[in-house]
């Protein structure tokens, strides 16, 4: 008669073993963050409409160099603009199925009439008033459901820079839906949200960062932006 073998001993669960990240899981925002703490602090994942997305490896010329500019650009204009705070790869707790870490976030800061805070233990909360993704292509995430989760928290104003397509695609909210800003003669974009901030598309497109900078300090020296600033100043709460 033939005998069963003995069932090998299985490693038993403990709540210390914090499982890791992978993407496609589905999770709720807490327990997204649990595990993202554990993770080392190289990893970068977003979590969308409950869904974990990681990153994959970045590319030089599609990704990290565009990454690069473009907080050059916005980074200028915080400078010029008291009011403004700007971050990069920031994880933004945006509501509780949707914790996205966008290339870009500018927004008003909280003593000037911002509604993003900032948590006790560090992290933005709230949707940020300009969002900004550096893409591959419009067939990425940034242009589908994350496009949806921005629209849907009222982020205002939203960019996403198609590298290998070179387009850039500017959204203003309006209502309840996304419309395209539409570039001048020259391809320069020109926010409605945030006056000033000018964009000459074609020379960022080639690296031209002198002509970029030099459209976005004609954009700062604009009465639209002295008004804005004047206003912002005028926000400003103790």
């Amino acid at each position: 008669m033939a005998t069963a073998e003995p069932i090998p001993n299985l490693p038993v669960p403990t709540s210390n073993v914090v499982p890791d990240l992978e993407t496609g899981d589905h999770l709720s925002r807490d327990e997204f963050e649990r595990r993202y703490h554990a993770m080392p602090e190289s990893c970068h994942a977003q979590l969308i409409e409950g869904v974990v997305y990681m990153a994959s490896p970045v590319r030089f010329n599609a990704h990290a160099r565009p990454h690069k500019d473009l907080l050059y650009w916005s980074s200028t204009y915080e400078i010029g603009t008291p009011g403004i705070l700007s971050g990069d790869n920031a994880t933004v707790r945006m509501d509780l199925d949707n914790e996205p870490q966008p290339d870009l976030a500018m927004f008003l800061a909280p003593g000037s009439g911002g509604r993003v805070k900032l948590s006790d233990d560090d992290y933005l909360v709230g949707a940020p008033e300009f969002v900004a993704e550096i893409s591959a292509s419009s067939v990425s995430i940034d242009l589908h459901s994350k496009m949806r989760v921005y629209k849907r928290n009222q982020v205002l104003e939203y960019l996403v820079w198609r590298t290998l397509d070179r387009e850039i695609d500017w959204f203003h909210l309006q209502g309840s839906d996304y419309r395209r800003i539409k570039p001048d003669v020259a391809g320069v974009l020109r926010s409605i949200l945030l006056p000033g901030l000018w964009l000459d598309a074609p020379a960022m497109f080639s690296g031209d960062m002198t002509s970029v900078l030099k459209v976005l300090a004609a954009g700062l020296a604009s009465p639209e932006h002295a008004a804005f600033v004047e206003r912002l100043k005028n926000q400003k709460t103790p």
